[in-house]
Parts: C-alpha cells; structure tokens; sequence
C-alpha cells in the first residue's frame, strides 16, 4: 500500500466513527487539505475547490510549498481564482492516497493497511467530508464551490446535502452520473489491475506491487482525458529514432505517441496507489444525483437552490460529454438559478480545465467578480 502525502499538507479529524452512506465506520480517520490567499475579517472569501481522481491539494505553488500544484495556472496571485481576493480550500477526496484516509491507510483496528477491507465509498462520503472540513476551519459559508471532473461530482453532490454552505457554483466537466462509456472504461481500468497477479487480491506490497496493472489502468484513462484530434496535431505518426528502439523486447514501442503513454503512465504508477484507483473510480461509476429524487436528475439539480452558477465543458470531451454540462445548467436554470453555460471550443479533451486555462481562466474570473 502508498500513501504519497504532499509536505505542506494539513489535516482535519473526522469524528470517531464517522459512517459511511453504504455501511462500514471509519475510526482514526482525517482529510488532507490546504489553503492558498488570506481568509479576510468577514469570513466570506473562502472558495472549495473539488478535485477530479487522482489530484491531491496541492493545487498551486505558495510559501510553504514551492513546487507547482496540479491547476497552477488557474490558481494563484493575478490568476483567474485570485488568491489576492480568495482564499482557496483544497481538499483531498476520502479514499484518496495522497493524505486523506483510504485503502492505503493504517487501520486502527488491525494495525495493517485497510486494503480491500475500506468500507465501499461513495460520492456522497466525499462531499461530507469536504463539509466537514469547511465547517472545521470555522467558515459558515463559502463564497462558492468548484467542482472539475469527478470534483465535479461530489461538489454536487455537496450542494445537495450541505446547502446553507453556499449559493454559487462553478462546475467545470462534470456530470450527474457516468455515461455507459466512462463506466466501460474504468471498468477495463480496474479489470487491468486486478488482473495482474501482483495484486494478490489488494494485499500487494513494495515488492509484490502490480505495476503492469496500473500501467495499463492509466493509458486506458489518458487516451479517453484528451481528444483524437489533439493526440494526431501532437504526435501525427512520428516515429521514435532508431536509437531510441533499440534493445527494446519484440513490437515495443515504435511511435512517439507510444513513447508518450509509457512515460506518463509509469509516472502515475509510482505515485498512486492501485486499491485507491479501484475505490474512486467505482465511486464515480455508482453515483447518481437523481438518487434523492426518485432517479430524476434534473428534478434534483433544480432543488439545489443555487443563486449563481457557471457551467463549462468542451466539446472534444468523450468521457464527460458537453452535454453532461448542459444538462447541469438546464436543471440548475429549472430551479430559478442565474447559470451560464460556456461549450469551449478546445481540442485538449477532458483535461481542457486543466491545460487550456487560455480559454477556462477568464470566465471563472468573471464569474467569481460577481459573487465578491
């Protein structure tokens, strides 16, 4: 099991006990946070950042962690979410492996790594203890809720069950629920690292580890986070220099995109941990904001009683489609909220929000100038 917890990262208890929606109590357990910009006297700047799977809360350099965070560009002094202005909560998802308790945490009751034996996670788990967190740092209410990808999600989520903590929203290519081709997808991800025999049923260690699992769970992930047209205008069919193929075992890599996959992969599986991406990704696969109305999704966004609210997605996402979005901000409008919902036309896929802060930045700019 591996938990890789950023240096500057702090921590909020989660009561004794805390229960799960699906059954099971987490005993011992905490959230990783950190905070970017100055909470100011009135209390009412603070903003939630919700991530997507695999981010921890390092979401920007600051003092006490120089090095870049996952949304570098979008977060910080001068930035679109201005830390000059805002003060900026970024929370690690229960489940996690990157300092919230997860699979890959000691548990208190056998002294070992919970494994396969952490109580089934829920979308709706992630967004209490997000609340949680929020309510422990002493803020009533939030100046408003971001949500990217699965943060997406559970920041939803959280609105539906925390509602008196704001009134403003951001949701940046998120859904109410998976489509059938995300949930195929991770399915293959999770069948990739159960597969390997080093994964012995979740009890794996540092030198029984199932490497090639999550390497293949991750490439399968990467080629749906981006678009066909950005992986043809990048790599096209360039191939790797002889050099480069030499010694390499039979039909290896040939192609720069190849080349690609390889190295962005075997990053990721160094710094993640395999029964954490078999939690999270069933998660997102099981959730359903329709649930609380009966199975009508819109019915239930319109009950979020949101105020204000921006919706963004692109049109080259195949995991989240921008029809997702749509379908956000239409229930959000149904419910008498103010919402504008941004296609952008970027050719970078699900990962826009992430690399194509040209194009995402200045509306979240906007947006949030008007909920100052």
């Amino acid at each position: 099991m591996r938990e890789f917890i950023p240096p500057a990262a702090r921590f909020i208890d989660l009561p004794a006990g805390f229960a799960m929606k699906r059954g099971g109590t987490l005993r011992g357990a905490r959230i990783a946070y950190e905070t970017f910009g100055r909470l100011n006297a009135a209390r009412d700047n603070a903003v939630l950042v919700l991530t997507g799977l695999s981010p921890d809360a390092h979401a920007a350099s600051h003092p006490a962690d120089p090095t870049p965070g996952w949304w570098e560009g979008m977060v910080g002094p001068g930035n679109p979410i201005d830390t000059d202005l805002w003060h900026v909560i970024c929370v690690n998802s229960l489940g996690s492996c990157k300092g919230s308790t997860g699979p890959a945490s000691i548990d208190p009751g056998t002294g070992g790594a919970y494994g396969l034996d952490f109580p089934e996670l829920s979308m709706e788990d992630i967004a209490d203890t997000a609340a949680f967190v929020v309510r422990a740092l002493g803020i009533d209410q939030l100046a408003c809720v971001i949500g990217t990808s699965m943060g997406g999600m559970s920041s939803l989520s959280l609105l539906a069950r925390h509602p008196e903590l704001t009134r403003n929203h951001i949701n940046l290519s998120g859904a109410v629920h998976s489509l059938p081709f995300s949930i195929a997808v991770r399915s293959l991800q999770r069948e990739a690292i159960r597969s390997d025999p080093q994964w012995r049923q979740g009890r794996y260690d540092d030198d029984h580890y199932p490497r090639r699992g999550m390497l293949m769970a991750r490439k399968l992930g990467m080629m749906t986070y981006r678009s066909a047209a950005e992986w043809e205008t990048r790599f096209g069919r360039t191939r790797l220099s002889p050099e480069r193929r030499k010694g390499q075992a039979p039909f290896g890599p040939e192609f720069e995109v190849e080349s690609y996959l390889d190295f962005h992969a075997e990053r990721f599986a160094q710094c993640f941990d395999p029964n954490s991406y078999l939690f999270l990704s069933r998660c997102m696969d099981e959730f359903d904001l329709g649930d609380s109305c009966g199975g009508d999704a819109h019915e239930a966004l319109s009950r979020l009683g949101i105020q204000k609210a921006l919706v963004m997605g692109t049109e080259s996402d195949i995991l989240f489609p921008v029809r997702q979005q749509l379908d956000i901000a239409e229930g959000l409008r149904s419910g008498g909220a103010d919402v504008e919902f941004l296609p952008v036309d970027s050719p970078a896929g699900h990962d826009a929000f992430l690399v194509d802060i040209d194009r995402f930045g200045p509306p979240v700019a906007k947006f949030l100038a008007t909920v100052l």
